[in-house]
């Protein structure tokens, strides 16, 4: 009874005998069944993606959004449930703007992170609610500039507990990836949705960790990687959805904001080009192989 749930499953603020959480593992199975889902994070960046998958002809292209600006400088994008995404994109909004009125600056990705987990976590507690269906990848730019104590008095103290680290650098590129049971992790690339696996698989061939990478190569990347893990489900068309966000030097100068139309255009030609260059080697290998005597 204890290994697949029965009597367990009922109640969401129920745990089994062996300490699972049936409801929060159900959350995920709705996870996954959604559209795949990528975030990058690069030296000067970082880049959302979501393969929207079109379920109807009569669906007017780009007007169903998947990726939401949070803040100016933070973007967020979900896969599973639409409602529940949205619920939390509006949560996150509200968070941003409390944080905004107590310290006069934008959120810090971390501190985002941190209270948008404590939300979705509360969501498994009672029995008068359900776990949050999504997981949610969130990006942004911090600000590497000096902030006084709320945005006006002071500059804090120089040592102490309070005090700050000499040589340490702030701000900079940030992402995370917050999961139905509320637990959330710090990525240099994260994926999410129906094609997870592959798409997990793609990012770690690209040494994120290094740091090497740059935004404009980061787009191309995203894109690409989202039409390698659409290859499980090629029978159904998609729509592919990109923002980016870069340093107060690169192209969207801190902010949160769709990749222009003709560099969009561009990465989905360029992935379409490699994956046509895959299937041709897929054809081309057994004819050229010869067998030794």
């Amino acid at each position: 009874m204890t290994s697949i749930g029965t009597g367990y499953d009922l109640q969401n603020s129920v745990f089994s005998p062996d300490g699972r959480n049936f409801q929060v593992e159900y959350a995920v199975k709705a996870v996954e069944n959604g559209g795949t889902c990528i975030g990058i994070r690069c030296k000067d960046g970082v880049v959302l993606a979501v393969e929207k998958i079109i379920n109807s002809k009569l669906l007017k292209p780009g007007a169903n959004k998947k990726i939401a600006t949070v803040d100016r400088n933070v973007g967020i994008v979900s896969s599973g449930l639409i409602p529940d995404g949205r619920h939390f994109v509006s949560r996150a909004r509200d968070e941003a703007a409390s944080w905004r009125s107590t310290y006069k600056a934008p959120i810090p990705l971390a501190a985002l992170a941190g209270r948008l987990g404590g939300y979705v976590q509360a969501y498994t507690l009672y029995s008068s609610v359900r776990p949050f269906g999504v997981t949610a990848i969130v990006g942004g730019w911090d600000s590497e500039g000096e902030l006084g104590v709320d945005g006006q008095v002071g500059t804090g103290p120089t040592v102490g507990a309070g005090g700050k680290i000499a040589g340490t650098k702030a701000g900079g590129p940030a992402l995370y990836m917050i999961e139905p049971s509320g637990s959330y992790w710090g990525y240099y690339g994260a994926a999410t949705g129906k094609g997870r696996q592959t798409a997990k698989s793609e990012l770690e061939k690209l040494d994120l960790s290094s740091g090497s990478l740059s935004l404009e190569a980061g787009v191309k990347e995203a894109a690409r990687i989202i039409y390698v893990a659409h290859e499980d489900s090629k029978d159904k068309e998609f729509e592919l959805e990109m923002s980016w966000i870069s340093s107060m030097d690169g192209p969207t100068k801190g902010r949160h904001q769709e990749v222009p139309k003709d560099i969009l255009e561009e990465a989905e030609r360029l992935a379409k080009k490699a994956m046509e260059g895959d299937d041709e080697e897929e054809t081309t290998a057994p004819e050229g192989e010869t067998m030794e005597e």
